[in-house]
């Protein structure tokens, strides 16, 4: 009998995360698992960059079916989300509901997948920033707190589960799918459009990426940042790919340098092709962290807190913080070459995947799925 494994993806993020898995469950099913898995959409978040050139890129097929709950509030957002995805777990039953990562959809269709008493899977369980105001933290925190197999990225995520109550036989520290579908994909790396019409040169410009809400909605905050990078940049190109919540932003300010660069959203592949010749990442993104760091590339990350602790004890990222006066420092210590280099985070060696439908696979033999 066929074990039926239901795949959650929302947002971009998402799918770098599960694309080595689904390759990993199709090379156990070449090889005779009887394990098949769907792969739903919620559509939470649009990206003309996922619409077709993603899923090339990353070598995943198109989901099964798009949920398109996309805009709203959070609460909005959370509530479409849930009806729709019972109906799809209705008319789609599953024996395990995988979820990874920490937006909205994760939260969302765990709770819909426990309330028809399907046992769900987190990707990325354990992690924390401890910071209640960033929404991915709730998301974090409800998620954990009703999964049944927990995949960590870390020993940290390992003991915050341990300290919540959470049974070392259900936790399972597998290593990082992002830094999986960064390895694979690294030889095939291109680059974008921006680089030839610049003259870009390897370690001569820097890659800014600004998203979160208390770094990009207020107006005076955003402007003094943007300023304080490129007052220390030492004249070197700043490439911004702009999210775009940003974009509304920018906008309104009508900042204007001649050594910032804003640009579109990049394809994955456009995208790491930058970060990997790049002098230094600034970024309020967890993810990137953990690619600039196996990269060895410098990472300044623009925020109070980090749920990722581990690219800052071993990888290339420093935590600056919130107040745009503390880059300065930091771009002085880069620009002297006096920046650490990164050195080997446990398990984030492209095996993360294997490791975990190596875990279905023991599951279903106990019948424990």
């Amino acid at each position: 009998m066929s074990y039926k494994i239901t795949i959650i993806a929302g947002a971009r993020p998402n799918f770098v995360k599960i694309a080595p898995i689904i390759h990993e469950l199709e090379q156990v099913k070449s090889e005779g698992a009887t394990i098949n898995y769907r792969l739903v959409h919620t559509g939470q978040h649009y990206d003309k960059n996922m619409s077709g050139s993603f899923f090339n890129q990353l070598k995943i097929p198109q989901p099964h079916v798009n949920l398109n709950c996309y805009g709203g509030s959070h609460a909005t957002q959370t509530a479409s989300i849930m009806v729709e995805f019972e109906k799809e777990l209705l008319s789609n039953p599953a024996n395990l509901v995988l979820v990874v990562g920490d937006v909205t959809s994760t939260m969302a269709c765990a709770i819909v997948a426990q309330k028809l008493h399907t046992k769900v899977a987190h990707i990325e369980a354990g992690i924390r920033s401890d910071d209640w105001s960033m929404p991915e933290e709730i998301n974090r925190l409800i998620t954990d707190s009703i999964t049944n197999y927990f995949f960590t990225t870390s020993e940290t995520a390992n003991k915050n589960l341990i300290n919540n109550g959470i049974s070392k036989d259900y936790i399972f520290f597998v290593g990082n799918t992002m830094i999986d579908s960064l390895l694979k994909h690294r030889p095939h790396f291109f680059a974008p459009p921006i680089w030839n019409k610049l003259n870009l040169i390897a370690d001569n410009y820097m890659v800014l990426t600004l998203h979160r809400p208390a770094n990009v909605d207020e107006e005076n905050r955003l402007k003094f940042t943007i300023d304080s990078i490129l007052a220390h940049s030492n004249n070197i190109p700043i490439i911004f790919p702009v999210h775009p919540r940003t974009k509304k932003v920018l906008e309104r300010l009508e900042i204007s340098y001649p050594k910032l660069y804003c640009i579109d959203p990049l394809s994955y592949l456009e995208f790491n092709y930058l970060v990997e010749n790049a002098k230094a990442v600034l970024t309020d993104s967890g993810g990137i962290t953990e690619e600039a760091s196996i990269q060895d590339i410098p990472c300044m990350t623009l925020r109070d807190n980090t749920e990722r602790p581990e690219t800052i004890t071993l990888g290339t990222n420093v935590l600056v913080g919130m107040d745009p006066i503390k880059i300065k420092p930091h771009l002085a210590r880069l620009f002297k070459g006096q920046w650490k280099r990164g050195q080997q985070i446990p398990k984030w060696d492209g095996k993360a995947s294997k490791r975990i439908v190596d875990v279905f696979l023991e599951l279903q033999k106990s019948e424990d799925l």
